[in-house]
């Protein structure tokens, strides 16, 4: 038996920026958004664990097509780590698996020098309870299994640590880096480098690309907004391009826009090839509505469609 599908609602295409509440998955926001908006496509742009506050950035209908967007832009993280306790989830929720008494003397200025070392590009082991996936099947699963797992480490960038306080066997940091980085590794790797082991305590997620914390809207307010009887959602809602915000534009005419809605390539201004690879755009139509995103091909000279959006009312 099939289910009917909701009809579209072009006019909910955009992202929502939402202060998760602790205690849900992203998973359990996008199911609640998806229930209340009764739309199929909903999905978030990067997991935040169940303990964890802060940014989360849910696309509806079209904006699905743009989360990769903000998936791979920087991050920005409060987070609370506790040295002395190793757990096998290396944050709060885990099982402590050893124990080390924390030194009277660790100061902050050797607390800074620790938080230095992880600057820059580094090496990083997932947690072993992470979503991410190894053979097709998510390390979590297999954890819960007893499976130990070797998971090779991944490249990841750390921009900047800040100690933002210290009180043992407890430390304040505000972390800014890439794509990628699980906070609860560094907290575990951060409590081996001095020694005494170390997980997470809080995390806050302050900003994800451009989209901040003080711009969030609790969830039960975005629930309550997008019910029949509620008030117009559009004060929330951000455009899909405020997720290429990075990206340079262009605008075309009607034929130019007929051809690229078809899959068709087309040419336009050459662009500055020295900006790197490869190079990309937005397009608008004459009136402002959001087209595609294009591609430059060098073999042609010719811009090709990478994703086209529909943001046209419902017939």
């Amino acid at each position: 038996m099939s289910r009917t599908p909701y009809p579209r609602r072009p006019e909910l295409a955009g992202i929502l920026n939402i202060n998760k509440p602790s205690g849900m998955t992203s998973h359990d926001v996008v199911d609640a958004i998806r229930h209340a908006a009764r739309i199929r496509r909903v999905g978030h742009a990067g997991t935040l664990d169940p303990m964890a506050t802060g940014v989360l950035l849910v696309c509806l209908d079209q904006a699905t097509r743009v989360s990769q967007y903000l998936v791979a832009s920087d991050k920005v993280y409060h987070a609370q780590i506790r040295l002395g306790q190793t757990t096998d989830t290396d944050d709060a929720q885990g099982k402590v698996i050893d124990q080390q008494l924390v030194p009277a003397h660790l100061d902050m200025e050797t607390l800074q020098k620790v938080l230095a070392s992880f600057v820059g590009e580094i090496d990083q082991i997932p947690p072993r309870y992470a979503a991410i996936k190894q053979k097709g099947v998510p390390l979590y699963k297999m954890a819960r299994q007893g499976i130990d797992v070797q998971t090779a480490p991944r490249r990841v960038a750390i921009h900047a640590i800040h100690l933002l306080g210290w009180r043992s066997p407890d430390l304040d940091v505000e972390v800014h880096c890439g794509p990628g980085t699980y906070i609860r590794a560094l907290a575990r790797d951060v409590g081996e480098c001095l020694g005494r082991g170390g997980h997470l305590t809080g995390l806050i997620r302050l900003k994800s690309g451009n989209f901040s914390l003080e711009e969030t809207t609790e969830l039960d307010e975005v629930l309550r907004l997008l019910q029949p009887q509620g008030q117009s959602i559009a004060d929330i809602l951000w455009p899909l391009d405020a997720a290429l915000a990075g990206m340079a534009r262009m605008t075309v005419d009607i034929e130019t826009e007929h051809r690229l809605r078809h899959g068709q390539q087309v040419p336009s201004c050459l662009p500055d090839l020295s900006e790197g690879r490869p190079v990309m755009r937005r397009v608008y139509a004459a009136d402002g509505t959001l087209v595609a995103i294009v591609r430059y091909d060098e073999r042609s000279g010719l811009w090709q469609p990478d994703t086209v959006f529909d943001l046209r009312p419902s017939r």
